[in-house]
């Protein structure tokens, strides 16, 4: 091979031409093309297998942009804006849900935003945004919308926006989060875009994602950038290509890619475009890293899907870590016009990309078996005064030069990846030496464990009552003998899952269909108890008030639909509502009580013939509150309803909280019971509304007072038995 030139090398790559540096050419004008085909809805292009076609794959992409960009008379202004100029550098992204504790603590009732970011640098090696997750899966409990979760978290706005103050402060943009289906819950007195945008403007979010959507409409566009600069849009839906231009970014959500790296069309038909790869229930996110890497764009971290834990395993996480400050530090290559897709590599399997521009040569790897590879990866052509690195490990590659091609030797962990980077001293720049010792750093403390880190939540402890005896029981309760049966809990398979684990979700390879509806059975042993035959009324707990002066930690909606610390006039035999765990356990300790378990509620309510609901077999009108006046009723109103025991209201009128209480170290949650009179229409996204049969139960995740108090739970007490 003969001598390249720096200067001619550079001459050939600006040119556009033959600029290939392994003797395949990178344009290809007058070859005989391989049936191969592009298709504009091929959101991820995939790559033929056969290494001969790859140049023609390669002249197929770049006519193909040509020809769609003309097409579509191409604007690239919106990216060419200096508020937007940070996009093509934010390739990690965090979906954070707002409850998760590692981000707002219970003991410490504040955000602890440095720590979760300090996770997130130890982790995955930081965030360089976050999306700000609130309402569901517990949107739909009463009538609040999506934008009252908001209100109502600790804080309020006020408290959203410092938040936003300190993320920028480290560098992260933050998302807010825009649910279209919420149309059955309350409504604003304008508009939801005119909502999204005033908070935008008094939060100074950066981004708005669009959750089951693929594009907003040209109004959010106009309507954003009249409100505050440099606003994102990113869409969960596979983005049209019509729409690259208004859509800074967007989700690669499920995309399978061939074993022969393919090609993200979006990214390559605008190279400033990021796609966050994600696949949320995976728990191997190698194929996204792949992806990722291959196509210089980035990825959606997301642990805590809605309450379930689907961890990243070491190795995943020591592939991210190595790869994103790699990125970020040459994000103007990743995002300029110098990729060139699948140039050829030395080992099988093993697969890479090259981006040229200011005076660097950069190569991603991945190693797409399951065995580890070592020895010459790639060779390529030498320009003089060029020195040569492995990125991921940090260290030169000397004496590989012969002939003017240099073997660019090293070692890709299975499924793993690698980097190298071809330049002057001047080109990389006089910080390089302290880049790549950080590089040296992180990959002698990778891990390589496959193994899922699962998590499991724990069930708090009950806290006995004395021993009632018949003779000192109160009167408002009923006694429910010692009994052993087979319990058999139903729930309607929501992403958030139920109990202690995310084990419940897989069986199999596959998640279980939502919103179908599954059953848990287990055997249950049961000591005597007593439980109260209605559920605490508005009177019962102005007494309580009353007798013990008793005031929340948090006031935040404690019993908000009272007026001047007394309940509404006509309601003071209706259950109370607006109060949380803490406080109908509060209430219960005052009265020498306790909440019931879950298991004492559901035998309560269905008694020893498990009835599917507490007076039979069947839906039977007059027997509960089926929300026809709007709010709730009287807890005796329904005689007819009542279960075999006696218990009033153990269907609809109001949910009822249970001594349930589940941790797993990141979701706190409870399992309510009974239902209630309010059913948000319109969406399967909704928490389970309405009345309900015994045996069914809702995960309810639980954050802080003033979220977790909803107008549509209520309590009951129980108290345990002598033998």
């Amino acid at each position: 091979m003969s001598k390249v030139s720096r200067r001619e090398f550079l001459k050939t790559i600006t040119a556009g031409v033959v600029a290939s540096i392994d003797g395949l050419p990178l344009l290809m004008a007058n070859s005989a093309l391989p049936i191969l085909n592009i298709k504009p809805d091929e959101n991820l292009i995939h790559a033929p297998d056969a290494f001969d076609q790859w140049p023609a794959f390669r002249e197929l992409l770049v006519n193909w942009r040509k020809a769609a960009r003309e097409k579509l008379n191409y604007d690239d202004a919106l990216y060419r804006r200096q508020d937007f100029a940070w996009v093509p550098s934010c390739y990690c992204c965090c979906f954070l849900m707002m409850c998760d504790q590692m981000f707002y603590s219970t003991k410490q009732c504040r955000y602890t935003i440095e720590s979760f970011l300090e996770e997130g640098m130890e982790k995955f090696g930081g965030y360089d945004a976050v999306v700000l997750w609130h309402a569901y899966p517990r949107i739909g409990i009463d009538e609040r919308n999506q934008f009252d979760f908001y209100r109502d978290m600790p804080g309020g706005l006020a408290g959203i926006k410092q938040l936003c103050e300190v993320f920028h402060a480290h560098g992260v943009k933050a998302f807010i989060d825009y649910n279209p289906w919420d149309t059955g819950t309350r409504r604003e007195d304008k508009s939801d875009l005119e909502t999204l945008v005033s908070f935008v403007k008094e939060i100074d979010a950066d981004g708005i994602f669009l959750d089951t959507m693929s594009t907003g409409t040209a109004e959010f566009r106009q309507k954003f950038d009249a409100a505050r600069s440099g606003v994102v849009l990113e869409g969960e839906g596979a983005l049209p290509l019509e729409r690259v231009h208004d859509h800074h970014m967007s989700w690669a959500q499920s995309f399978k890619d061939s074993y022969v790296p393919g090609v993200l069309r979006n990214k390559w038909f605008e190279r400033r475009h990021i796609q966050h790869q994600i696949d949320r229930w995976n728990r191997d996110h190698t194929t996204e890293l792949h992806t990722a890497w291959m196509n210089g764009s980035g990825v959606m971290v997301w642990e805590n899907v809605f309450g379930t834990w689907v961890g990243w395993s070491a190795r995943d996480r020591s592939i991210i870590k190595a790869l994103l400050p790699i990125q970020r530090r040459y994000a103007a290559i990743f995002s300029g016009e110098g990729w060139t897709p699948l140039v050829p590599t030395q080992m099988p399997d093993v697969y890479a990309s090259l981006w040229q521009g200011k005076d660097l040569r950069l190569w991603t790897l991945v190693n797409r078996s399951a065995n580890k590879v070592e020895g010459t990866l790639l060779k390529v052509s030498h320009i003089e005064g060029v020195r040569y690195f492995d990125l991921i490990t940090g260290r030169e590659i000397k004496n590989a030069i012969e002939y003017n091609v240099v073997a660019l030797t090293g070692m890709l962990q299975p499924r793993g990846i690698g980097a190298f980077i071809a330049g002057t001293d001047a080109a990389l720049g006089q910080d390089f030496p302290g880049f790549l010792a950080g590089q040296q750093k992180l990959n002698a403390r990778a891990g390589f464990g496959t193994e899922f880190p699962a998590l499991r939540a724990h069930l708090k402890l009950t806290v006995p009552t004395k021993k009632y005896t018949g003779e000192n029981l109160p009167s408002d309760m009923v006694k429910i003998p010692a009994a052993t049966f087979d319990m058999k809990v139903a729930f309607r398979v929501r992403e958030c899952g139920f109990y202690e684990s995310q084990d419940e979700h897989f069986e199999g390879s596959g998640f279980h269909p939502l919103h179908q509806l599954r059953i848990f059975e287990r055997q249950v042993n049961l000591t005597p108890y007593a439980i109260d035959l209605t559920p605490v009324t508005n009177e019962q707990y102005a007494e309580f008030l009353k007798a013990t002066g008793y005031q929340p930690r948090h006031p935040e909606n404690f019993l908000k639909h009272w007026k001047n610390g007394v309940p509404p006039p006509g309601l003071e035999d209706h259950p109370v509502v607006y109060v949380d765990l803490d406080d109908a356990r509060a209430y219960g300790r005052w009265a020498g009580k306790r909440l019931p378990t879950e298991e004492e509620w559901q035998y309560a309510a269905q008694g020893p013939q498990a009835l599917r609901y507490p007076w039979g077999g069947e839906m039977r009108p007059g027997c509960y509150n089926a929300g026809e006046t709007g709010g709730t009723t009287p807890v005796t109103a329904f005689p007819d309803g009542r279960s075999p025991f006696g218990c009033y209201d153990m269907c609809g009128n109001v949910w009822q909280w249970t001594e349930s209480e589940r941790n797993d170290g990141r979701t706190r949650f409870c399992i309510i019971r009974g239902g209630s009179y309010y059913k948000a229409q319109g969406s399967d996204w909704y928490t389970d509304g309405g009345p309900v049969p015994c045996n069914f139960a809702v995960k309810f995740l639980l954050m802080w007072p003033g979220l977790d108090r909803c107008a549509t739970i209520g309590f009951r007490c129980a108290v345990d038995l002598a033998e």
